[in-house]
């Protein structure tokens, strides 16, 4: 979900709600209604203290449990697109009315950055036994992607809450930790696919992780950094440095730290339903992509088409091919056919289970008053966010 979020904004709609007394959680001028409801966080996680052995330990078997969770669980933001579009049918309403009152489901290895942090949280339970208070320092916590101004987003207030317009898009799972009398996290993200288990220290020093490579892809590197941000610690900054051919870009997201974030699926979740871009993806114990679909929300129609992609044992394959195709299920050319089924086994799914999907969604697609209206709310957050 990246996209630039000028500080001349920021500073607009902060000076608005000092000026004129505006409640963070209002709409601004232009809005008639507030899409998102405002987040909320928990009270602080006391940390678990560990030597320099057990948290390497700890560190190991977590990344173990985080590692098979990326192969047995995809990153699926397609499902809960499709149930969106299902219970907006059902309803007979306009979208905006059926997305404020829908509570999204959480389903079994159907799961966005949310359900995904949530299943990882409930797989390391088995830990407790070996580090007793493990449980009690994990939390879910938030991340706001792309904050172009970061020294003013963390100076505005201690936690998110103060901050006109933080969105909330992402999450992470964290760990309080405290390795030999030093403060530190533990991070693990596996709705972007890190294969590791992430250790932030306070002072920077080991076993403070520093700057790895996330993935290195033929046309594209992707290198990340996790820092406590010096001027406010509730914040950890991650820095993400992309190499094309000769063209570098940066950007930094902030996670907040301190305080668990409660509104995962209420906030995080919901914003995800009307994303304007959806993915399918499978993915390796080293965070690799293996398999899958993705496609944009917006073209009309017949237009609208979406990028297939998985490995044909000699080489990657990637196609793309338009959702009107798959409106009559039963006339779909056999060699398309023979690509989905090459996918789907990739995928591990069941027999025909991607085929299923992706007439479904040549069903959604097809919608133009249900894509218009989703793509309306989407805007709507976009303008009322940082």
């Amino acid at each position: 979900m990246e996209r630039e979020k000028p500080l001349s904004l920021l500073l607009e709609k902060q000076r608005e709600a000092l000026v004129k007394g505006v409640e963070p959680d209002k709409p601004p001028a232009h809005l008639t209604r507030t899409p998102l409801p405002r987040a909320k966080w928990g009270t602080p996680r006391g940390a678990i203290d560990l030597t320099a052995q057990a948290h390497e330990e700890l560190a190991t078997r977590a990344e173990a449990v985080l590692r098979r969770l990326l192969v047995t669980d995809n990153y699926d933001s397609v499902s809960n697109f499709i149930s969106l579009y299902d219970a907006y049918e059902k309803a007979g309403d306009k979208l905006y009315d059926v997305y404020e009152n829908y509570a999204p489901p959480i389903r079994n290895k159907k799961h966005t950055c949310v359900g995904l942090g949530l299943e990882l949280m409930k797989r390391w339970r088995s830990l407790e036994k070996d580090f007793p208070g493990f449980c009690a320092a994990t939390a879910l916590l938030s991340c706001e992607e792309a904050v172009v101004e970061v020294k003013e987003y963390v100076s505005w207030g201690e936690s998110p809450e103060a901050v006109v317009g933080a969105e909330k898009e992402h999450v992470m799972v964290g760990v309080q930790v405290r390795v030999e009398g030093r403060q530190g996290l533990m991070l693990a993200d596996p709705g972007y696919h890190v294969p590791r288990v992430v250790t932030v220290m306070m002072d920077r020093a080991y076993p403070h992780t520093g700057w790895f490579t996330q993935s290195d892809e033929p046309h594209c590197r992707k290198e990340y950094n996790y820092t406590y941000n010096l001027l406010n610690p509730s914040y950890v900054e991650w820095h993400e440095k992309e190499t094309r051919s000769d063209a570098v870009k940066c950007q930094t997201s902030l996670v907040f730290a301190a305080r668990p974030y409660l509104d995962g699926v209420n906030v995080t979740e919901r914003r995800n339903l009307v994303y304007n871009f959806r993915s399918l993806l499978s993915r390796d114990q080293k965070g690799h992509l293996v398999a899958g679909i993705y496609f944009p929300v917006g073209a009309r129609g017949k237009d609208a088409q979406f990028t297939l992609f998985f490995d044909s044992g000699n080489e990657k394959r990637k196609t793309k091919y338009k959702f009107s195709a798959f409106n009559e299920p039963t006339n779909i050319p056999k060699t398309i056919l023979e690509e989905i089924q090459l996918c789907n086994a990739q995928m591990n799914y069941k027999k025909d289970e991607l085929r299923y999907i992706i007439c479904k969604l040549a069903k959604v697609m097809s919608s133009q008053p249900f894509i218009d209206q989703m793509l309306e709310i989407n805007d709507d957050i976009c303008r009322m966010s940082l």
